[in-house]
């Protein structure tokens, strides 16, 4: 981290956890008696609790979405560039609030947590859970804020879809929704690249059917293959392109199969950096979430009819090379909107770093996610 903390950056930051006693019904049918949800807060909350906006995060995000835990980070979280005091989700004028999903692995109640009917860790028993289930608990957490009514919910990616489920479950609860390089479902494709993914970890011999933590060991190879090919369709055709191209790390083939091209030494340094952090179970998890999510489902699969309880203000953005959700995905979501003539601005932003392309500052795309922000008149009364 440099010396001086960037002006633009909300500084020191401290985790904070909700213990929550109340028990709480998942869609698999199964009862959480009690959890502890990890969050984060940047900017201030104003008098008539009005300026709140929530961030959900993708598949491997977590609470820390933006500032620092201490002087020594040597990198912010994870959405800096779009968190802060004068950037697109400004912290002057919105009170931010980003959480780590249950079933995370970030200090959340997640299945590396110690289930307490047996004091060991929860493991491959932490029950599936997901997108409507992670809505409903984090109304709870709105409950606990004292937040009536978001302000706005802001998400990317499988954040995207908690913000559209919000849309569908909770109407009178948030005023504006932004839902950034998302889908209104997956496609049999993306099915089966977690699938891929999950038999990664799964065929590990380290796996131990998902009681790895009892033998002292975790999944590392097949954390780093289900990363590998998470990482490659994140990013476009083009960004690996002009990331890498062909290059050689020596310069000259080695005949071998050890790692020759750039490309293969990124990936296997992404894989491993992965599988020092994430949970392997949690990734399983996370997977499945996404898989199950479909909020036409509970309405004869019709997504017009799903949306159509929808009152806010939409913002829909997706991403020229992004092949793993395909701007068609997004104009499924806006078609349906307007269907329903839903307030939605919808834009499909020239960039070549595909799915990833939510992360990065691209001008064009944080000018609009910040102008759409602006026009919220009730984050101006912030105290």
């Amino acid at each position: 981290m440099p010396q001086t903390l960037p002006p633009d950056s909300v500084g020191l930051v401290t985790p904070q956890t909700l213990h929550v006693d109340t028990p709480l019904t998942l869609a698999c049918a199964r009862v959480l008696e009690s959890y502890d949800l990890v969050y984060e807060t940047y900017g201030v909350l104003n008098a008539d609790r009005s300026n709140a906006l929530l961030i959900c995060h993708a598949l491997s995000g977590h609470h820390h979405a933006a500032g620092y835990h201490s002087p020594d980070d040597s990198k912010p979280g994870w959405w800096d560039t779009c968190i802060g005091p004068g950037k697109a989700i400004d912290t002057n004028r919105f009170f931010v609030v980003a959480l780590n999903n249950l079933g995370g692995c970030h200090g959340s109640t997640g299945p590396s947590s110690i289930n307490p009917a047996t004091g060991k860790n929860y493991g491959p028993d932490f029950p599936l859970v997901t997108v409507k289930d992670w809505v409903q608990v984090q109304a709870r957490l709105s409950d606990h804020l004292g937040i009536d009514c978001w302000a706005a919910i802001v998400g990317g990616s499988l954040g995207g879809m908690q913000v559209m489920q919000w849309a569908v479950d909770y109407p009178e609860r948030l005023k504006n929704a932004v839902i950034i390089a998302s889908a209104p479902k997956l496609s049999a494709q993306n099915i089966a690249f977690n699938e891929v993914a999950r038999q990664a970890i799964l065929s590990d011999p380290d796996f131990h059917g998902g009681h790895y933590y009892e033998h002292d060991t975790y999944p590392k190879r097949g954390l780093i293959l289900a990363r590998m090919v998470g990482h490659i369709t994140y990013l476009s055709d083009d960004a690996m392109k002009q990331k890498f191209g062909r290059d050689l790390k020596t310069g000259q083939f080695a005949f071998g199969y050890d790692v020759e091209f750039q490309v293969e030494s990124y990936l296997r340094y992404q894989g491993e950096a992965f599988s020092r952090y994430f949970d392997a179970n949690t990734y399983l998890l996370m997977t499945k979430a996404l898989d199950y999510f479909d909020p036409a489902r509970d309405y004869n699969d019709n997504l017009r009819a799903a949306l159509a309880r929808a009152t806010c203000r939409f913002l829909v953005i997706s991403f020229t090379t992004d092949w793993r959700f395909a701007p068609s995905r997004s104009q499924e979501i806006v078609n349906a909107l307007i269907a329903e003539r839903k307030d939605v601005s919808y834009a499909d932003i020239d960039a070549p770093q595909g799915h990833d392309s939510f992360l990065f500052p691209i001008p064009r795309y944080i000018t609009l996610l910040k102008n759409f922000l602006n026009r919220i008149p009730e984050a101006n009364h912030a105290s």
